[in-house]
């Protein structure tokens, strides 16, 4: 006896329509590696129900209290973040992460989550046009603002 199938079809999200929500999160209450990773999966679009990866569907984020950073263990004293001046033999520089919070706490976690992003085209993107770092607790940005449950 043959079987009889119905025709399934699955649809391709588009990104015509799509309307890209705001996240906010604020930096003070949890650690630097939980923050970019929970926002790395936001920017690429996972936490939605209809991701899918041919299809930048990520949303934006807003991070405040940058200022504020938090690590866990002693990484705040032992992790070092390393830099090229000129790119020369011999001109490798070091700084411990309390050093390099204090100079400019938005470029740690700038770091930290791009280093979470797939290294493809979107990745600039992604960093530059959805992802906003603040020092403080001011912002003004008209869009609607969402918290992350």
């Amino acid at each position: 006896m043959a079987q009889i199938y119905t025709s399934v079809r699955s649809t391709l999200p588009k990104i015509q329509g799509l309307h890209r929500q705001w996240y906010t999160i604020d930096a003070a209450s949890m650690p630097v590696g939980r923050i970019a990773s929970r926002v790395a999966s936001i920017l690429m679009g996972k936490n939605r129900a209809d991701y899918t990866p041919s299809v930048d569907m990520g949303g934006c984020v807003m991070i405040t209290n940058t200022d504020k950073l938090v690590f866990s263990g002693k990484k705040m004293d032992k992790k070092p973040y390393f830099r090229h001046d000129n790119g020369r033999v011999g001109s490798l520089k070091v700084r411990l992460a309390k050093d390099q919070v204090a100079m400019d706490s938005t470029k740690v976690l700038y770091q930290a989550i791009k280093r979470m992003l797939p290294a493809n085209r979107q990745q600039d993107v992604r960093m530059n046009t959805r992802l906003k770092l603040l020092k403080g607790d001011y912002h003004n940005v008209t869009q609607k603002m969402l918290p992350i449950s």
